[in-house]
């Protein structure tokens, strides 16, 4: 008989593409998913991953073989949630991706929070781009996706996945103390046509919001250094090299030299939670989504 487990491990390894990304997002160690798909081949007599220059891929019998694996713990997921749904009380293991600045910035309390009420639910986080943890929702790797989106640049939900919003987190513009615009109380998309801009890396959503509003206020932004982190946005700002729009979550406190100023209007990306048709009977996720909507206004305004 195959073992769940096994998999398991298999299904993340055909999702997240290498043996290290499918550990991180299971919570084991890369040896261990290793391990599991080693015994999977022996108790199939199959290879299942062949070596591809310093990674490994999926022979056509282990893609074959995680597809089944995913139908499997689609069951799985559909008997533990008539389960929890007749216990009444939100319980078991809830996998959840977020957003890094998300991750920092309100998911600490969040799940903090949810330990102390409900103490049989397991939740678990993994940070994960929002591009990315919806399709992972929709596949089934994870089950609550926290994503966020911005009013041009929306994010796609996949068919079988609804969502609910959490909130508008604002941004501000960041310059240096002693710029120009260091001292006005707003400033409008046509006053940063000619500005040094410090942002996040292209195919991101951050990146992508500022290219298009640049782009219609008639300039092409002229992107000098590009950095995943919002605190090493604000590090660069700090130290006099460009400007940055960096949203209020999770940014923290900001250092020395860095002011902020005010973008009229006011640029908002909408949180939303993510999760799979089947599962939205589960107690877990409708706790969790009601437990972060609850949460929210003091998490911006702080």
């Amino acid at each position: 008989m195959l073992d769940l487990g096994r998999l398991r491990a298999l299904h993340a390894v055909s999702v997240y593409g290498t043996v290290g990304a499918a550990a991180a997002a299971l919570g084991y160690t890369p040896s261990a998913v290793s391990q599991q798909i080693a015994k999977l081949e022996r108790e199939t007599r199959t290879t299942l991953l062949e070596r591809q220059g310093r990674g490994v891929r999926l022979t056509d019998d282990a893609h074959q073989l995680a597809a089944t694996a995913q139908r499997l713990l689609s069951i799985v997921e559909e008997a533990e949630v008539r389960l929890e749904e007749r216990r009444g009380l939100p319980s078991g293991r809830l996998r959840v991706g977020c957003f890094a600045s998300a991750a920092r910035g309100l998911m600490p309390r969040a799940l903090a929070e949810l330990a102390r009420r409900h103490p049989a639910l397991d939740a678990r986080l993994t940070e994960v781009d929002p591009h990315l943890s919806v399709d992972l929702v929709g596949r089934g790797v994870i089950d609550l996706a926290v994503a966020h989106d911005w009013d041009i640049a929306p994010l796609p939900a996949p068919p079988g996945v609804e969502q609910a919003v959490i909130g508008d987190d604002l941004c501000d513009v960041l310059v240096p103390l002693g710029h120009p615009l260091a001292a006005r109380d707003a400033v409008r998309r046509e006053d940063l046509t000619e500005e040094r801009w410090i942002s996040p890396p292209p195919g991101t959503v951050c990146h992508d919001w500022l290219v298009r509003t640049l782009r219609a206020a008639g300039r092409e932004p002229d992107i000098v250094h590009r950095a995943e982190e919002n605190h090493t946005q604000v590090a660069l700002v700090a130290a006099g090299l460009g400007v940055a729009l960096v949203p209020r979550l999770g940014r923290g406190a900001l250092p020395e030299g860095v002011v902020t100023v005010r973008l009229d209007p006011v640029p908002k990306r909408r949180l939303s939670a993510l999760w799979r048709v089947g599962a939205a009977r589960r107690p877990a996720i409708t706790e969790t989504v009601r437990t972060l909507q609850e949460l929210w206004p003091s998490v911006a305004a702080a």
